[in-house]
């Protein structure tokens, strides 16, 4: 028989087991909003007599274009693939805000590119911004969605004790990548990165609630970073990203 241990209630004001409660709590934001927005999308796909399988196909092109972009670039520039995430190494103390606005000016003009490579190459298929309904409702669900993402870069990419989970950081990000996009990319577009927004606002020159993507985004980033740092890592634990001296 395993040894159970009732324990006492002196424990619930231990350092370690405040920690722990508080990422079971992080974790359960983390399943519950993508898995039951998925839900609701989905009815409302249903009732509105839409095709579920449009979401489908995008939220999976998605996660796997990320999962790659991120290996690709971790190693060199810790393979963020967008200035919210870039934001948040920042606010954590991960990289410096020169580097970060070289980061930013990259992350914008890749994008750019991209876009408009894919027009050319297309043969002029239109790629249009998708302004969200309810700008307010879409800052809030951009939030929610962004501190996900940065979360699980801190706490598979950023945190020097992620071990083995380090392995699987990319596909992790590619993955509630997928799951924050099928939980709300109908509704509000599930940027989660301002560049992708940024993108689509230059080619369509379509700049209706453009701010959401930023403000959303970045304050979630945010919270992320100052949550991951302040109650995980500590001031005095945590790695610096890829730096080149020249």
């Amino acid at each position: 028989m395993p040894k159970i241990t009732f324990g006492n209630f002196g424990e619930v004001t231990k350092h370690d087991a405040l920690k722990a409660a508080i990422a079971e709590f992080i974790c359960m934001i983390t399943f519950v909003f993508p898995a039951e927005g998925c839900a609701l999308l989905f009815s409302k796909i249903i009732t509105d007599g839409g095709l579920a399988s449009s979401m489908i196909t995008a939220s999976i092109s998605h996660a796997f274009a990320l999962f790659v972009a991120v290996s690709i670039g971790t190693n060199i520039s810790g393979g963020h693939v967008s200035p919210a995430v870039t934001f948040g190494a920042f606010v954590g103390g991960h990289i410096t805000f020169v580097r970060s606005i070289l980061y930013w000016i990259a992350q914008l003009l890749g994008s750019v590119v991209a876009v408009y490579l894919l027009k050319f190459s297309t043969n002029g298929l239109e790629v249009s911004a998708h302004p969200p309904q309810l700008p307010w409702n879409a800052v809030l669900y951009e939030i929610i969605m962004t501190f996900i993402l940065v979360y699980t870069y801190y706490a598979t990419a950023f945190d020097p004790k992620r071990g083995n989970v380090g392995i699987i950081s990319p596909i992790a990000i590619g993955l509630i990548c997928g799951a924050n996009i099928l939980s709300g990319g109908a509704l509000f577009g599930a940027a989660m990165n301002p560049a992708m927004a940024f993108c689509q606002a230059v080619i369509s020159w379509t700049w209706t609630y453009h701010w959401v993507y930023w403000l959303g985004n970045f304050v979630g980033a945010a919270i992320a970073a100052l949550v991951y740092q302040t109650l995980f890592l500590g001031e005095n634990i945590y790695e610096q990203l890829p730096i080149t001296n020249y």
